[in-house]
């Protein structure tokens, strides 16, 4: 993945997350910036299992303008706006991961406030460059909206105000996102933060 073209990582990630039942439908969103500065990001509607390459546009994370559509119909996900939230606050993000988890929702449904949920001090938390011994880490819990702009506009709030403690956030009854400096941090964050909301998930019945 680390050599791939941006693209390909995309789809083969989203193809890999479908099959893990991380991104069923056409729920979830991939995106990351190419040398350019430039936003590769799916399509809305699109089946992830069977993401190509013709299923993606390139936005100008600023202004939103699609510079490239590789297929008339196609048009940007619905979330794009989280997306374009975090490019702006993080200089550092260079790819920013949505997928919707069955674990997700059962973990923060179950341990967390109406803000947040700490996470448990497992050894897993260091794929996220925590390297404390038994760290107070929390994970941004924000409500969903039907307005997807106003998601995003609370994520910005807070974020520029208070940087997070890990590079991931949760729409509550919803899924997480989750941001990284390459397609590849981005990848292997998704599945650190997921192995924690499995072992919350399952930790009442352990």
């Amino acid at each position: 993945m680390k050599d791939m073209p941006i693209t390909k990582a995309i789809c083969e990630s989203a193809r890999d997350f479908h099959r893990r039942g991380w991104m069923l439908g056409t729920a979830g969103n991939l995106s990351a910036l190419d040398e350019d500065g430039y936003m590769w990001i799916t399509a809305s509607g699109k089946s992830k299992g069977r993401l190509t390459e013709m299923d993606l546009l390139k936005l100008d994370v600023k202004t939103s303008e699609v510079i490239t559509r590789n297929q008339e119909k196609n048009k940007p996900s619905a979330e794009t706006e989280i997306h374009q939230v975090i490019y702006q606050i993080f200089p550092e993000a260079n790819a920013c991961f949505h997928v919707h988890s069955v674990d997700a929702c059962i973990a923060t449904s179950k341990h967390a406030t109406e803000t947040h949920l700490v996470l448990p001090n497992l050894e897993m938390i260091k794929g996220f460059d925590i390297w404390e011994q038994s760290p107070n880490v929390t994970l941004p819990i924000f409500k969903n909206h039907l307005d997807v702009s106003k998601i995003a506009k609370d994520i910005k709030k807070q974020f520029t105000q208070l940087q997070p403690d890990i590079t991931a956030l949760m729409i509550k009854d919803h899924g997480v996102t989750v941001w990284g400096n390459s397609v590849e941090q981005a990848y292997n964050r998704i599945e650190i933060l997921e192995f924690i909301m499995n072992f919350m998930a399952r930790k009442d019945s352990i």
